[in-house]
């Protein structure tokens, strides 16, 4: 992609986005032959097929579709930079208000509006913690991070990446209990539960866990209230490993137990997806939250 030109670089982005050339055309103030010869620029330019024709509708090819993030994080990246050189992002204002689970918004969300205070310190951001699904549809709030896909045709969602999530337990709670490594160690120990309805130790069952009730004696289904329960050494509990690592004094048990993989998804209304203001949030968030935040310096014992 050496001197990739940063209009057709566009074409293909909102070609890809609106699904047409027309579209797309209107969206960018060209004509659509314009943005045509743009799009078989930059396709001729990569030696790749990026859409197929299928009547009006541009639709992504394989290739498109794997060169699709890489495009829109060039894009993000190219736009950030104009507003900070230009001075623009001080013009972005309103109010951008983000859904998350819990722990996210605790603890990964925190980084990402440090970041969006020094591009865009104009806007007022709204954090709603919940382990709800937040219905964008009906303007619960204007981004979502969540665990799963919407289906809703009117939302765009963008795969960040694949998380994990793993069982841990305080230093001192080690100290006094010992280490269980495998399942069957697991059944000697207090575990904190999710909930008293049995829907989490039929997941931890699931996971080859061989609990019971009585390895339940704390329940909480806020996890960030979870999370303190296990920092205080009252049990061993599971966590997202970037949550983890960021927690000083927590060890990883039960290691023979292969983490559990969940998505994160960054989702806004199609419409949103054009104010500047949700743009900007929406950027940083996808930088924040596609890599795993560094690790904590603490000890782990052998």
């Amino acid at each position: 992609m050496d001197h990739l030109d940063w209009n057709q670089l566009r074409a293909f982005l909102e070609t890809a986005e609106t699904g047409s050339l027309s579209a797309a055309a209107r969206k960018l103030g060209l004509t659509q032959p314009t943005l045509s010869r743009q799009v078989a620029a930059i396709e001729q330019r990569l030696g790749v097929t990026l859409f197929e024709r299928v009547g009006k509708a541009m639709r992504l090819t394989s290739t498109g579709l794997d060169l699709l993030e890489h495009a829109r994080t060039m894009g993000s990246a190219a736009e950030e930079l104009a507003l900070i050189a230009t001075g623009r992002s001080q013009a972005v204002e309103g109010v951008v208000s983000i859904s998350a689970s819990d722990a996210v918004a605790a603890y990964l969300l925190p980084r990402a509006i440090h970041r969006i205070r020094q591009v865009a310190p104009r806007i007022v951001v709204e954090v709603v913690s919940s382990n709800a699904l937040s219905d964008l549809r009906r303007r619960e709030s204007d981004i979502a991070v969540r665990h799963v896909n919407p289906d809703q045709p009117d939302l765009i969602a963008r795969l960040l990446r694949e998380a994990t999530a793993s069982f841990y337990a305080s230093e001192a709670w080690v100290a006094a209990h010992g280490h269980p490594r495998t399942a069957d160690e697991a059944a000697a120990h207090d575990f904190i539960s999710a909930d008293r309805a049995g829907r989490y130790l039929e997941h931890l069952r699931a996971l080859g866990l061989p609990l019971t009730t009585t390895n339940f004696p704390l329940y909480s289904e806020n996890s960030v209230t979870a999370w303190e329960l296990v920092r205080q050494g009252l049990g061993i509990g599971a966590m997202m490993d970037d949550v983890a690592r960021l927690t000083p004094g927590v060890v990883r048990v039960l290691e023979t137990l292969a983490p559990v993989r969940f998505p994160i998804w960054l989702v806004t209304h199609r419409e949103l997806r054009t104010a500047r203001r949700i743009r900007v949030v929406f950027d940083v968030l996808a930088e924040y939250l596609s890599a795993p935040r560094p690790e904590a310096a603490h000890t782990t014992p052998a």
